[in-house]
């Protein structure tokens, strides 16, 4: 809570580099930290306003915060609550009605075209991919606002694009369950910021040596410039990559000046 307010490009991501290894943690990080990265655009003029100190703000407490997300128990059936829009879909991981991640992702134009019902559908194979190394173990419950979908495994499949989206879930053991989309708040309301933003949250456990590989980084003028460099432009130094907040050579952990 006590960083200091950035002062130039380079100040900023060294924030945004600390802040990007915990984005997992945080719901709607790049939502939150957008008015942030736009300062970091090429020909951008750095000029701190209101909005990105409001910005700044938000987002250093919610990094300050206990994560909301709980780890995986696999003792206890997972839940799976998915909603789609005209532009997206939305979808929660819970466990005993503790979320343990979010996604939100847009459709392609295509897709955009889709009824809703099959819309619907594709929304719980997105969340069901995405989710798979999870689900795939035990039995599982998939909650959705669209009716029709409980009787999904007793449905004739009249069309190829059924037939194909039926033969994703095969193998996978699932109840498909109603719940009315004004209980359902979370899926619903990520499938309506789908069109603007894309956002994943999962939990996960780190390793406490990376954050220190990270810290690190501030105090090495070299590592410095290449975060900036590669988080402006990810190629623009091969073979560097950066990867929420740590900077990978040839995929590996790159240490710096670090010791």
């Amino acid at each position: 809570m006590d960083w200091p307010v950035p002062s130039s490009v380079k100040e900023l991501h060294g924030f945004l580099g600390l802040a990007g290894y915990y984005r997992k943690f945080v719901r709607h990080f790049s939502v939150i930290a957008e008015p942030l990265t736009d300062l970091l655009k090429k020909d951008q003029l750095f000029i701190w306003t209101d909005t990105h100190a409001k910005a700044f703000t938000v987002l250093k407490q919610a990094l300050c915060s206990a994560p909301v997300l709980a780890l995986p128990d696999f003792s206890v059936p997972f839940h799976i609550e998915t909603d789609t829009s005209g532009s997206g879909v939305g979808a929660v991981l819970q466990r005993n009605g503790h979320s343990l991640a979010f996604i939100n992702k847009a459709f392609s134009p295509r897709n955009q075209g889709l009824s809703v019902y099959e819309k619907e559908y594709l929304g719980i194979l997105l969340a069901v991919k995405h989710w798979h190394h999870y689900l795939w173990q035990a039995e599982f419950f998939i909650q959705t606002d669209h009716r029709s979908l409980i009787h999904l495994n007793e449905q004739r499949l009249h069309t190829a694009w059924q037939q194909k989206m039926f033969a994703k879930l095969l193998g996978l053991q699932y109840k498909i369950i109603y719940k009315k989309g004004a209980d359902n708040g979370a899926a619903n309301a990520l499938s309506r910021r789908a069109h603007s933003q894309q956002s994943y949250a999962i939990s996960s456990v780190t390793h406490s040596w990376l954050e220190e590989v990270i810290v690190g980084y501030q105090s090495d003028p070299a590592a410095l410039e290449l975060l900036q460099q590669l988080a402006a432009r990810p190629n623009s130094r091969p073979p560097f990559t950066l990867v929420q907040g740590v900077i990978r050579h040839k995929n590996h952990v790159w240490l710096g000046a670090n010791k």
